[in-house]
């Protein structure tokens, strides 16, 4: 006994539950890149296409079978993912519609808005399935 507590130890989950977010990856991938593969350019919201929305339900209605389990922090992050570009997508809409007769600038400060959050999806996901992949949890969710 060293005296040091023991930390409680994250069950593991089931397999189905590491498929499905395995799947919510996949949704949120599709989501993401689709749109620059077919356009060449980010859309708007980068996951409010189907996919995206596919992708959030099935994470929102899985989130409660992954407390306890290091997978929590998955559907956390994913689920803020979601939220979070969907807010600066809106941002970046109204700039563009507010500002679209100034000479364009807000078109243009639009788009740098929606390529950023575009990026920074594809971070996020890239960042949040290299964890997965190794069955390690999201550090600070």
């Amino acid at each position: 006994m060293s005296g040091v507590p023991e930390q409680p130890t994250p069950e593991v989950p089931p397999p189905s539950l590491i498929s499905t977010t395995l799947i919510v990856y996949l949704l949120f991938g599709v989501a993401a890149v689709l749109p620059l593969l077919a356009h060449g350019f980010p859309l708007v919201l980068p996951l409010f296409g189907v996919a995206g929305v596919i992708g959030v339900v099935l994470a929102y209605v899985k989130q409660s079978d992954a407390v306890g389990t290091w997978l929590a922090s998955h559907y956390r992050w994913l689920i803020r993912t979601f939220w979070i570009s969907l807010v600066w997508g809106v941002i970046g809409g109204i700039i563009a519609a507010l500002f679209w007769w100034l000479f364009f600038i807000g078109v243009v400060i639009g788009y740098a808005i929606w390529i950023a959050t575009t990026i920074w999806v594809l971070y996020r996901l890239i960042k949040g399935y290299m964890l997965f992949k190794d069955s390690q949890p999201v550090p600070g969710m």
